[in-house]
């Protein structure tokens, strides 16, 4: 028998390292555009932000099936080692771009290769008892945030020492390193690895409840929605930093701090919601959520101190952190267990196209009329968020009658 907690805490500590490695340098982009590649700052900024932000989403939204579908037929701990290993060569590699153009690509390379958060949560989510499903993934969730926290904070104290390139190596180095805790403790089932061919997908979910492809249409919406608002937020954020600090360096401090505590607020959310469904439902916890998250993003938008923006921005965080792991949750109770790393492959490629569109909507709008008009923008996706959820999504199957199915 695999010990599942013995699994959730390497992959907590795995995913901690990895996510650790990646939010080291992210950012920081916009800061990398203007003062190692000389992206002038205003709308050029705002176009190059976006778009080397958001090529990472949508190459990873293109291959995000592709991984979880070998997963299920080879195993996910393959897939999160060779996530690991192509998110950190890609990372590390940035440092060394003389272009805004020459970064971009890197960003989209590492989109294609890496995808460590999808192959994490198919381990959990298949090797995790049913009844223990939801605190396992806002534990593992409280890993992810908890290396966005601790990544700004480390990178923007690396970066006055050593410079913005050194950070990326630095990056890339952690993702490296993030792959002994899976190699040395994680196991999966024989039987999930073992398999060499899986049913056919649609079959499987046709089989399953009726009405689970629609559910998982609709959850996928929702999470695209989440990302792009909260992904375009988090670099407009760094622009009104920018814009209200002349002074580069305090730029980069105050953004480091400022992601460190969404972070951890991130984290909160994320150990503390499953306490929330023991009096209320998913579909109530999400909309009630992304409402006080377009809420917190107008008041982001408002904002005209740094200070009023780092507390709004970090209230946004722990709103968005309470439904990334109910989403999770949603998903894996919906699917079976023989395709749901495909499953959460496809989920991931939801996530990961608001990852794309979100900066790069953002940015444009940014350019066109600036970072506020953007946080509004971001705002109006979160309670469409809410409608959605709110009109559109059912309550996953209760545990007792999913196993007697």
């Amino acid at each position: 028998m695999v010990d599942w907690r013995r699994n959730l805490a390497a992959l907590w500590l795995a995913e901690f390292t990895a996510i650790l490695g990646f939010s080291f340098a992210f950012p920081f982009l916009p800061l990398f555009l203007h003062r190692e590649l000389h992206i002038p700052n205003g709308s050029q900024l705002a176009f190059w932000t976006g778009v080397s932000a958001g090529i990472t989403g949508f190459a990873l939204a293109l291959t995000g099936p592709i991984w979880g579908r070998l997963a299920d037929r080879y195993g996910r701990k393959p897939m999160l080692v060779r996530a690991m290993v192509g998110g950190g060569i890609s990372v590390g590699l940035m440092g060394l771009a003389q272009s805004a153009l020459q970064l971009t690509v890197l960003r989209g390379i590492q989109g294609a290769s890496s995808g460590t958060v999808a192959a994490a949560t198919a381990l959990v989510a298949t090797e995790t008892p049913a009844e223990h499903l939801a605190w396992g993934l806002g534990i593992l969730n409280s890993a992810i945030s908890l290396g966005s926290a601790a990544g700004p904070a480390a990178g923007g104290l690396a970066a006055n020492l050593v410079g913005l390139r050194a950070i990326f190596l630095g990056g890339g180095v952690l993702l490296l390193l993030a792959m002994v805790p899976v190699l040395l403790a994680v196991r999966e089932s024989p039987r999930r690895v073992s398999r060499a061919v899986t049913p056919p997908t649609l079959q499987v979910l046709r089989a399953a409840r009726p009405g689970t492809i629609k559910a998982l249409i609709v959850l996928m919406v929702a999470q695209a929605l989440l990302q792009t608002s909260y992904g375009a937020a988090q670099q407009l954020v760094v622009l009104r930093f920018v814009q209200l600090m002349p002074n580069a360096r305090d730029a980069q401090s105050i953004t480091g701090v400022t992601f460190a505590a969404a972070g951890i607020a991130t984290a909160l959310a994320a150990v503390t919601f499953s306490r929330l469904l023991r009096r209320s439902s998913y579909r109530a916890v999400i909309t009630t959520a992304a409402t006080l998250l377009g809420v917190t993003l107008l008041l982001t938008a408002a904002g005209r101190t740094p200070a009023v923006i780092i507390v709004t921005f970090v209230l946004s965080s722990f709103v968005s952190g309470t439904m990334i792991p109910a989403f999770g949750t949603m998903v894996g109770l919906e699917v079976p267990p023989v395709v749901q790393a495909t499953i959460f492959g496809f989920s991931s490629s939801a996530v990961s196209i608001g990852f794309g569109f979100g900066p790069l909507i953002g940015g444009l709008i940014a350019s066109a009329a600036g970072a506020q008009a953007g946080l509004i923008v971001a705002a109006a996706l979160a309670l469409i968020l809410a409608a959605v959820v709110g009109f559109a999504a059912r309550e996953p199957q209760p545990i007792i009658e999913r196993d007697n199915a």
